[in-house]
């Protein structure tokens, strides 16, 4: 492998071998420190030689390695002669982060955050399997797969605000009937629920405006102004989805043209490609609707404390583990290419149809969080990330250790002691669970940013920092 240094934040790997496109990796000297450690390169290496690919392959400066794709590795495939391949999407499909704003000051929420916190627990579950406390039937989840979230809107969980501000209008297309019954049976309890690993619902004040313009415009208004961010996916639906469609593409095509079998993958305008596409859509909905049900519970918490959830508004929700249609240019010309974000999250500049309208002239919004105890930043999007990485950033800080190593040397006891001496109260399902996402096991998620915001990937507009943590 040769691995050369193209500037500050840019590192290459040329075509060698059977790979079809270069690799890019966008890094720091210290971020490239870990990814030297793991499978990072050779990840990114394999998704070059798929078949399709156009341009070259990405990894985002939060990139670590993943299952198939490293986490943080986007591709873009033709969308007549390329492949879909769910180790480039994820198993948690549509994993993502929503952010709210609201009137509150960091001063009130303080007064009362432990009942708050209290309260959020309880209307919003966490945990491997766990039940939401609203009764949703079989016949609602295969509704909301095919509407998105539109269907929460519909039955009273939001408004269509939240909507306008949701990736996708919280809607791909989708064909509830290709889901499987093992993967409608995990996902029937699980509307309204966080799950567990490295999701969660934190509560946050802002820390620091960078752009005050474009920070008005996404409602961010002033410093100490609270803001509520909710990280989470598919539940299980979407791992059973996955997993159903990996076991249906190795037995149909094998695994012998394979860099990796854990890339694994279908034509796009195959039967079996299109069909999963259509089921990923499915469980993207889902996701999205548990996104819009999670909203809809925050906002009863803040009624129950505070006596009011007036101006809880929805900034944006951004996807991190999704396949797309989109209109690029490659070599000069615009072309439909299916782009796999795995770990990454899209940052269309100012003009984008995509974007909704009320930012359209500014670029998208985009939700970075850090790890539990740091900061999590808001972004815009920008028309050199569309010439840099189809359009895509980092998705949050990347791990640096794995949850068996967080065990190994941390006590979860430890850690909430610690995060309470910086004046931030933590809420877990388990203090094991707590251990495994201590803020020490990911990357520093300000040096991620400044990746970000140096290359023009994703440009800073304020940061934020937690006051209170449920973590899954």
């Amino acid at each position: 492998m040769q691995l050369a240094k193209i500037n500050e934040f840019t590192w290459k790997i040329e075509k060698e071998g059977a790979m079809q496109v270069p690799a890019i990796i966008y890094s720091s000297e210290k971020l490239m420190s870990a990814v030297r450690t793991d499978r990072t390169f050779n990840q990114i290496m394999n998704v070059a030689q798929l078949p399709g690919i156009v341009k070259s392959a990405y990894a985002m400066p939060d990139a670590h390695e993943g299952y198939g794709f490293p986490i943080g590795g986007v591709a873009a495939f033709d969308a007549n002669e390329g492949i879909v391949s769910p180790g480039g999407i994820g198993y948690d499909i549509n994993c993502s982060v929503r952010l709210l704003r609201t009137d509150y000051t960091a001063d009130q929420i303080l007064t009362q955050r432990t009942a708050l916190l209290n309260e959020l627990f309880k209307r919003v579950p966490v945990g491997v399997g766990r039940k939401g406390i609203i009764d949703f039937t079989t016949s609602d989840i295969l509704e909301l797969m095919e509407k998105g979230a539109a269907w929460a809107v519909d039955h009273g969980y939001g408004t269509h605000a939240d909507i306008e501000r949701t990736e996708e209008n919280g809607h791909l297309a989708a064909d509830p009937s290709l889901i499987s019954d093992r993967a409608l049976a995990r996902g029937v309890p699980q509307i309204g629920t966080l799950g567990s690993g490295n999701h969660f619902l934190e509560l946050q004040k802002v820390d620091e405006i960078y752009d005050e313009h474009i920070a008005r415009a996404f409602g961010i208004t002033h410093i100490g102004q609270v803001m509520i961010m909710i990280h989470c996916g598919s539940r299980g639906l979407g791992h059973q989805v996955a997993s159903d469609y990996i076991k249906l593409m190795e037995e149909k095509y094998g695994f012998a043209d394979l860099p990796d079998r854990e890339l694994i993958n279908a034509p796009i305008n195959s039967d079996l490609g299109q069909k999963y596409l259509k089921a990923m859509g499915a469980a993207a909905n889902f996701a999205f609707t548990n996104k819009q049900v999670i909203t809809h519970q925050v906002r009863k918490a803040l009624e129950q404390v505070y006596g009011s959830s007036e101006h809880v508004d929805v900034v944006y929700d951004v996807c991190h583990n999704i396949g797309k249609f989109e209109k690029h240019t490659v070599d000069g010309e615009k072309r439909k290419v299916c782009v796999h974000r795995k770990g990454a999250t899209r940052s269309f500049g100012p003009g984008r149809e995509e974007i909704p309208e009320v930012y359209r002239k500014y670029g998208q919004p985009i939700i970075i969080p850090g790890s539990m105890g740091t900061a999590s930043y808001v972004l815009v999007g920008t028309k050199a990330a569309e010439e840099a990485s189809f359009a895509s950033t980092a998705h949050g800080a990347g791990r640096v250790a794995s949850r068996a190593e967080a065990l190994r040397t941390l006590k979860g006891s430890e850690v909430v002691d610690a995060l309470r001496i910086k004046g931030i109260e933590v809420k877990g399902n388990s203090m094991k669970g707590i251990a495994e996402e201590a803020p020490q096991m990911y990357k520093d998620i300000d040096e991620v940013i400044r990746v970000s915001h140096g290359i023009g990937i994703g440009n800073k507009v304020a940061r934020l920092v937690p006051l209170g943590v449920i973590k899954g």
